[in-house]
C-alpha cells in the first residue's frame, strides 16, 4: 500500500513556457468549462413552458434562489441585477467543490521533476483559487456599488473632511481586505480538510467506512457554495444601498382620517368640560 501524499500547495505538472500549470489549475479549468456548458444548456431548454421535468427543476430551482436574493436586497429589480453573478459564483464553486470528491482525484499520479505527484486535485482546496474568488467577490461589490450610486457617492463612504468619519472610512477600507482574507481561507479550510480527511480514512479503511464521509464532504461542498453567494449578496446590498437608506419592509403608519381626529378632538373637550 503506498503511503499517503498530502501537499498544503498544488503541485505543478508541466510548464506553458515560463508560466507553471498545477494540478489545481488543470480542475479549475474543467470546471470553468462545466460551468459554461451547464449554464448554456440551460438557457436552450428553459422555455416559457418547460416542456420536460429537467427544464421544470432548472426553472424552479433558479426561481428559488431570485426568491432568495430579493429576500435579502427586498427589491425585485435589484435581485434580477444580481442574480447572475451571484449564480454563477454559486455554481462554480459548488462543481468545483464536487469534482474534488470523484474517484481518480489524488489516486491518479504523475511523473515530474517534482516527484510524483496527483494529476488531479480539487480547485477549491489551493489557496491561490479561493483567493481569486475572494477578489472577484469583493471587487464585484464596488462594480455593483458604483453602478448603483455613481463614482463620487460610493467613494464619500470611504473619504470624508470630516476627521471622524474619515476614520471610519479608513477602518471599512481595512475591512475589505479583511473579506478576502476571510472568504478565501474559510472556503479553502473546509474544502482542504475534508479532501484530507477522506484521503486519511480511504488509507486506513478503504471499503464501506469512506462512503458516510463522502455523503458528508457533499452537504459541506452545497454549504460551502451557498454560504460563499450568501455573504457576496449581503456585501452587495450593503455597498449598494445609500447613506440612511430606510429599510423597505417599514411602511409610513397611515394618518388618521379627518373624521376621526375630529371625532376625537370633540370627545376629548367633551371630557375637559364635564371635568
Amino acid at each position: 500500500m503506498s503511503d499517503i501524499h498530502i501537499s498544503l500547495a498544488a503541485e505543478n505538472i508541466f510548464h506553458l513556457g515560463p508560466f507553471p500549470i498545477n494540478n489545481s489549475l488543470i480542475v479549475g479549468v474543467i470546471g470553468s468549462i462545466l460551468t459554461f456548458f451547464l449554464f448554456y444548456i440551460t438557457a436552450r431548454m428553459v422555455k416559457l413552458h418547460p416542456a420536460n421535468r429537467f427544464s421544470q427543476a432548472i426553472e424552479a430551482i433558479s426561481e428559488a434562489i431570485l426568491d432568495l436574493i430579493e429576500q435579502v436586497t427586498q427589491n425585485r429589480e435589484k435581485a434580477i441585477r444580481f442574480f447572475p453573478f451571484i449564480m454563477t459564483l454559486f455554481v462554480f464553486i459548488l462543481l468545483n467543490n464536487w469534482l474534488g470528491l470523484l474517484p481518480g482525484f489524488g489516486s491518479i499520479t504523475i511523473n515530474t521533476a517534482e516527484g510524483t505527484v496527483p494529476l488531479f486535485r480539487g480547485a477549491n482546496a489551493d489557496l491561490n483559487t479561493t483567493l481569486a474568488l475572494a477578489i472577484i467577490s469583493v471587487v464585484m461589490t464596488h462594480v455593483y456599488a458604483v453602478q448603483q450610486l455613481g463614482l463620487f457617492q460610493h467613494l464619500s463612504k470611504y473619504f470624508s473632511l470630516n476627521p471622524i468619519m474619515l476614520f471610519v472610512g479608513l477602518l471599512e477600507i481595512v475591512s475589505e481586505f479583511s473579506k478576502m482574507i476571510s472568504f478565501s481561507f474559510r472556503l479553502f479550510g473546509n474544502i482542504f480538510a475534508g479532501e484530507v480527511l477522506l484521503v486519511v480514512i480511504s488509507y486506513l479503511m478503504p471499503l464501506a467506512a469512506p462512503l458516510p464521509f463522502f455523503g458528508l464532504e457533499l452537504f459541506v461542498g452545497l454549504v460551502q457554495a451557498l454560504v460563499f453567494a450568501m455573504l457576496t449578496l449581503v456585501f452587495l446590498q450593503i455597498a449598494t444601498s445609500e447613506h440612511g437608506e430606510h429599510d423597505p419592509k417599514k411602511k409610513e403608519q397611515p394618518s388618521k382620517p379627518d373624521h376621526l381626529v375630529k371625532k376625537t378632538d370633540i370627545d376629548i373637550d367633551k371630557t375637559v368640560e364635564v371635568v
